[in-house]
C-alpha cells in the first residue's frame, strides 16, 4: 500500500569509484561469458550496468531463440562488495542459463518432444 512512499526502509545510495565500477563490469562480463558457455549459440547473452535509485545495478539478460527475455540483476549493497565472487558468478550464470532453457521448453510445449519409435 505504501510501496512508493519515501518513508520506511530508506537506504543511502551506493556510489562506486571508477575502479570498483571497472571491476563490476569485468565480473559481469565473466558471468555473461560463463552463461554463453552453458547455452547453445542460438541464445543471445548480454549485460549492462545502469544506475538505479539505490546505486549501480548490474544486469545479465538472455534472449532465447523463442520466448521472452530472461534477466537477473545484481545490486551491490556497499562499495566494498561491488565485485561478484566466483561462487556468485557461477550461480548467476547457471541460474540464468537454466531459466532461459526452461523458457524455451515452456514455449515449445510437450508436443515438440521427439517420440521414440
Amino acid at each position: 500500500m505504501y510501496g512508493n512512499t519515501p518513508f520506511g526502509n530508506e537506504t543511502e545510495a551506493v556510489t562506486l569509484t571508477q575502479d570498483q565500477r571497472k571491476a563490476l563490469r569485468r565480473d559481469l562480463a565473466g558471468v555473461a561469458a560463463r552463461t554463453r558457455e552453458l547455452l547453445p549459440g542460438e541464445f543471445v547473452v548480454g549485460s549492462e550496468i545502469s544506475e538505479g535509485e539505490a546505486g549501480p545495478r548490474a544486469r545479465i539478460a538472455v534472449q532465447p531463440p523463442v520466448g521472452s527475455v530472461v534477466s537477473a540483476d545484481y545490486t551491490p549493497e556497499d562499495p566494498e562488495s561491488a565485485t561478484i565472487s566466483d561462487d556468485e558468478r557461477d550461480d548467476l550464470a547457471q541460474g540464468i542459463a537454466a531459466s532461459a532453457a526452461l523458457q524455451v521448453k515452456q514455449v515449445m510445449g510437450e508436443e515438440t518432444t521427439p517420440t521414440a519409435q
